[in-house]
């Protein structure tokens, strides 16, 4: 049997089988405890209140990760136009999705047309003055100069007959030997203009000077530049995405005209999307870089997983402040993260971050 203390000081005696199934409680006579002391609690009640000590603790939850509170931020791609013009075609639509290289918008492009055709024209005429030049005469000045220097060979022939006959008469004395001078110098006369035509015809056939052929060539090549120069201005009018992304805005519409680097349409890329939130300076160790994170929205099915990328050098105080060891708890850093993957959350969306379960804690 055991004693019992009620309140005041009566004590309850424990009848029965202690092990049976029913147990009363019968008042006893009462226990007088003298004034100044204090109730003695016996070694089997301190066990007792030990085992019940260490049971409600055990009951408390666990705590809970550490949790900021924080937001969805983007950068967004601002595109636009070199050169400034019309607005001839939006070839997409705000919310929708597209690849690297795919058009996005086309700019009038009439003066840029006109231009590149100009400068293919002079291209051509550079290529052709070239080409003249290494080639020589034409075919058919060729055949007037070969055509004089085989009469001129004739006459040569003519002349050296002339000659020898000459030579032959004045031996017998049937010639003068003033008539033998003059078929001498028909003769030569005869060789020389031989060896002229010649020449000529060697000197038609060769090209133009290296002088002339490099100042033909260094036009050709400022012609080509020019060209690729109207061709880059041609394509500068028709913008392709230069990343993967959605199209989160539309500035322009078509009919408007766009000024030199106005901004017609804004791209939001999946990697510019990140978590921005400000932990206090007592958890900054828990959200080192490379930590892994788990962030829910409202409306998130499940948490979309995230990586701390990068924690702020320098804390912010929310004034006024006075830098104290008391104060030091209003010390946050701002903290920003990676999706893993890319996620449906929209710039400006807040949501709830936390380290994942089973993350390592610095």
């Amino acid at each position: 049997m055991a004693d019992h203390l009620q309140p005041g000081g009566r004590a309850l005696h424990a009848a029965g089988n202690a092990v049976g199934p029913t147990r009363r409680l019968v008042p006893t006579r009462p226990v007088r405890v003298p004034p100044g002391r204090r109730p003695v609690m016996t070694p089997r009640s301190q066990l007792w209140f030990v085992l019940a000590v260490l049971g409600l603790a055990g009951c408390d939850p666990a705590p809970a990760p550490s949790s900021a509170h924080g937001y969805v931020e983007g950068d967004m791609v601002h595109l636009a136009a070199p050169a400034g013009g019309w607005l001839e075609q939006l070839a997409v639509a705000e919310g929708e999705t597209v690849a690297p290289g795919a058009l996005l918008f086309q700019l009038d492009a009439t003066r840029e047309r006109a231009a590149l055709a100009e400068a293919e024209a002079r291209a051509d005429q550079a290529r052709h003055t070239l080409a003249d030049l290494r080639t020589g005469e034409r075919p058919e000045a060729l055949a007037v100069l070969a055509a004089q220097r085989d009469e001129a060979e004739a006459g040569q022939t003519l002349a050296q007959r002339e000659l020898a006959r000459q030579q032959g008469l004045v031996g017998s004395g049937a010639a003068s030997r003033t008539r033998l001078d003059q078929a001498r110098a028909e003769a030569d006369a005869a060789r020389a203009r031989v060896a002229t035509l010649t020449a000529r015809l060697a000197e038609a056939r060769l090209p133009a000077r290296p002088e002339a052929l490099q100042a033909a060539e260094a036009t050709l090549r400022a012609a080509e530049a020019a060209v690729a120069q109207a061709r880059w201005a041609l394509a500068q009018r028709q913008i392709t995405s230069p990343v993967a992304g959605r199209i989160d805005d539309t500035v322009r519409r078509v009919g408007e005209w766009v000024p030199a680097g106005g901004t017609v349409i804004a791209l939001l890329p999946p990697e510019a999307v990140r978590v921005v939130f400000f932990v206090p300076e007592a958890e900054r160790a828990r959200f080192t870089p490379g930590t892994p994170l788990a962030v829910r929205c409202d409306g998130c099915p499940a948490p979309v997983p995230a990586q701390v990328a990068r924690i702020a050098a320098e804390a912010e105080y929310t004034p006024p402040v006075i830098y104290s060891q008391e104060t030091r708890a209003k010390m946050v850093f701002r903290v920003e993260a990676r999706f893993i993957e890319s996620p449906a959350l929209a710039p400006g969306q807040p949501v709830t971050v936390a380290p994942a379960t089973g993350a390592p804690v610095s």
